[in-house]
């Protein structure tokens, strides 16, 4: 299969993914991750790196994200097993993975609208959106009033390289979050090296049951969704 055909495969996928995303889920009257049935990712890969923004003020927001407790990854189980494994995997090619985000409960979502929705909270937009006006964002398809993660099915991850038992992060072409065309997969302009560590991430994920969102590198969705049609609203942590 040729890299147009995986890309447009992808493509599709993706776009299969976001017209589930289009119609309203019902959300869960679960109170807490052990009700929803969600598991945290260390419970399969203790050593697996997480790097849970939304939980610091290290993010687009400029400060921690309602909802986000403590930095935790919870998914549904087919979903943190497949996670696992691509855990699993790259830490025998010398790699590993560095996990941004994962489930994202629905108040989470709600405070990134209101946030994109706010003119005057520019505080991140020379790091994280240069290019592109705050008014755009829903626009360009970088916020949207529901997202993906909070069906537990989703997962942002970057990539690690590994050595003497210490890993670090790869040099994928722009930072986690970046709402800009150069955050896009398959962009131009980037070295041959951001692009082939793009590219291994795309295929280890892949391998797993993971279609990558073209507009966002880090983006990864668990293909076929356990259950497209349950949305979550849990803390994380």
């Amino acid at each position: 299969m040729t890299t147009r055909t995986c890309t447009s495969l992808a493509l599709a996928i993706a776009l299969a993914a976001s017209a589930h995303a289009a119609e309203a889920p019902t959300v869960s009257p679960a109170r807490s991750s052990a009700e929803a049935g969600l598991v945290e990712i260390r419970t399969l890969s203790p050593g697996i790196a997480l790097d849970i923004r939304y939980a610091t003020d290290n993010n687009f927001t400029g400060r921690p994200v309602p909802g986000y407790v403590a930095p935790a990854c919870y998914l549904l189980p087919p979903v943190a097993d497949a996670l696992a494994k691509v855990e699993r995997q790259l830490r025998s090619q010398g790699h590993a993975l560095q996990v941004h985000d994962c489930y994202r409960p629905v108040r989470s979502v709600q405070a990134f609208v209101a946030w994109a929705r706010d003119p005057h909270e520019t505080s991140r937009k020379a790091t994280q959106y240069p290019d592109v006006d705050k008014s755009r964002l829903f626009a360009e398809g970088y916020i949207a009033e529901r997202s993906g993660h909070s069906r537990a099915a989703t997962v942002d991850v970057g990539l690690m390289q590994c050595a003497s038992e210490r890993c670090t992060p790869l040099d994928m072409g722009t930072d986690f979050d970046f709402f800009g065309k150069r955050a896009h997969t398959a962009a131009d302009g980037l070295t041959p090296s951001q692009q082939a560590n793009r590219q291994r991430l795309v295929q280890a994920m892949a391998a797993a049951g993971f279609v990558n969102y073209p507009q966002e590198w880090w983006h990864y969705t668990f293909q076929p969704e356990p259950d497209p049609h349950t949305a979550y609203d849990v803390p994380v942590g």
